[in-house]
């Protein structure tokens, strides 16, 4: 995990990711894209292992695939059976760092993330990641696309895209 060309690189070592102090958001759009759907996944457990050089850093999380909140319980409901996410068969979502790039002062981690069976790339850029003692947090977005996941029921009445965003906090 790196900061950018502004911020010095957080200390070489492995850091633990606390889940109840870390979040997934996404945001979507259902209804041919006329209302906004805001939500959460939860962190099971993760790691980040910051290296040196900082480009050879990796990072693994596993999120509940049940843990899938959206406020509507009836949506939560239908989004965890076998027709989305079926999370009885699947009931992980995970992801695993392949790369580190850092360009100017963006910072982008390429990596797989596996969702219902399928692993598909994905690139999260990356904004601040701050060090405070045994501390680490950092924060991160990216937009997933359903479809390359086999996620395609709906189509029409529910977003293809959603916008992720990362706000991790992780412990040495």
């Amino acid at each position: 995990m790196a900061a950018s060309e502004n911020q010095p690189t957080p200390a070489a070592g492995a850091y633990e990711i606390d889940p109840a102090a870390s979040t997934v958001r996404f945001d979507t759009r259902a209804m041919f894209g006329l209302l906004p759907v805001r939500g959460t996944f939860a962190i099971r457990q993760g790691r980040i292992t910051v290296a040196e050089p900082a480009e050879a850093s990796s990072v693994q999380v596993v999120m509940e695939a049940a843990s899938f909140e959206s406020g509507i319980e009836k949506r939560d409901r239908h989004v965890r059976s076998a027709d989305f996410l079926d999370v009885a068969r699947h009931p992980e979502i995970g992801f695993r760092s392949l790369r580190l790039d850092r360009s100017g002062a963006e910072t982008v981690l390429h990596g797989e993330l596996t969702v219902r069976g399928v692993t598909q790339p994905v690139a999260v850029t990356l904004g601040p990641v701050v060090q405070e003692g045994e501390r680490l947090t950092a924060s991160g977005t990216t937009t997933i696309d359903r479809y390359a996941f086999g996620l395609t029921g709906a189509k029409g009445m529910t977003g293809r895209h959603l916008k992720i965003a990362l706000d991790v906090v992780a412990h040495r």
